[in-house]
């Protein structure tokens, strides 16, 4: 089937069926321009409102894509950044609104930041700067932005994100651990919309990339590691043996 007719179809189901997160007219438009199937390389799949995993990232079924694009309000000519663009679909749709020369995108993992950059390019948004980078420090080169999008859960708004928002600047991103909620925040880092709840995997750091080839152990794992270090004892710790009585037992 022809992949402009899937897209309207998919277009159609996320407006106008139970799911309702297609509301505005600019995110609309956008989703059913942007072809999805160059992000993706299976037409049909491509369009199934389900996510996928590729390359140790999630790719965000378009519902969820959908949901992150209204809460970020984009405007036309906005300068945006993407924190965690994998496969690059979402970035593409917020270039297809506000034009690709104001969107930059940034992914920590090394794979993702050429896959994207190819996708991008085959899907017409060649015009997208992106770059790999450590998320928690975003892109400052550029700042400030209108808008920051960061597809990964935190749980607080990373502090270099929100230093690098405009005065009138937005950042949306998934916040809590366990339990997320999807939320807008303003340039003073408070948070000043809810969007409903949500489910992200968490902001990776430097070493937790799924395509590093021999990972460090990362701040986390080291704090883990260090509170079962301190109920368990070493070899110097353990009681001293009486090894005279010990042999004598055995004669």
């Amino acid at each position: 089937m022809d992949p402009a007719v899937l897209r309207e179809d998919m277009v159609d189901s996320l407006q106008y069926e139970a799911k309702g997160v297609v509301r505005s007219d600019e995110v609309g438009l956008a989703m059913r321009d942007v072809p999805r199937h160059e992000f993706l390389g299976d037409d049909r799949s491509a369009y199934a409102d389900r996510a996928f995993e590729r390359h140790g990232t999630t790719v965000l079924a378009p519902s969820t894509a959908a949901r992150l694009l209204e809460a970020l309000a984009l405007r036309e000519d906005d300068n945006v950044l993407v924190v965690g663009a994998g496969i690059g679909y979402t970035t593409g749709v917020a270039a297809e609104i506000v034009g690709a020369a104001n969107v930059h995108a940034i992914d920590i993992t090394r794979r993702l930041v050429y896959e994207a950059r190819r996708n991008l390019s085959s899907a017409g948004y060649g015009e997208v700067l992106v770059d790999r980078r450590n998320g928690m420090d975003g892109l400052p080169e550029y700042a400030p932005y209108d808008r920051i999008l960061l597809e990964a859960a935190a749980i607080e708004p990373p502090r270099a994100l929100v230093t690098q928002l405009a005065d009138d600047g937005r950042l949306v991103m998934p916040l809590g651990a366990g339990s997320q909620s999807l939320v807008s925040v303003g340039p003073t880092g408070s948070v000043e919309e809810r969007h409903g709840p949500v489910l992200f995997k968490p902001m990776l750091v430097e070493g937790e990339q799924a395509d590093t080839v021999e990972r460090n152990r990362t701040v986390r794992e080291d704090r883990e590691h260090a509170e079962r270090g301190s109920s368990r004892r070493n070899g110097w710790e353990h009681e001293w043996l009486d090894w005279d009585e010990r042999l004598q037992g055995t004669r």
